[in-house]
């Protein structure tokens, strides 16, 4: 009887284990596609917003804040697109 409560737990451990693994993943995987879709792609400036202006800021911004292995660049690079007109 002892072994058979001791493989229970086990198995109870081991599928909690592996539901937090699956809520940690989806929760990386939302945050991950809000991230994206709060880089600014709209410009207050109607001559202003268009593909090519838009990519041209983007880089402008890119060479303004280099990548960093923290992320801070991306939040640099909204700002960066913000101060532009883009929102």
């Amino acid at each position: 009887m002892g072994k058979s409560v001791v493989q229970t737990k086990g198995k109870i451990v081991a599928s909690i284990s592996s539901v937090l693994l699956v809520l940690v993943l989806t929760l990386f995987l939302v945050l991950t596609l809000s991230a994206c879709s709060l880089y600014p792609d709209k410009n207050k400036d109607p001559a202003k917003n268009n593909i090519a202006t838009f990519q041209r800021e983007a880089i402008d911004c890119a060479k303004a804040y280099p990548e960093a292995g923290s992320g801070v660049h991306v939040r640099e690079r909204i700002k960066c697109m913000n101060l532009k007109g883009w929102y």
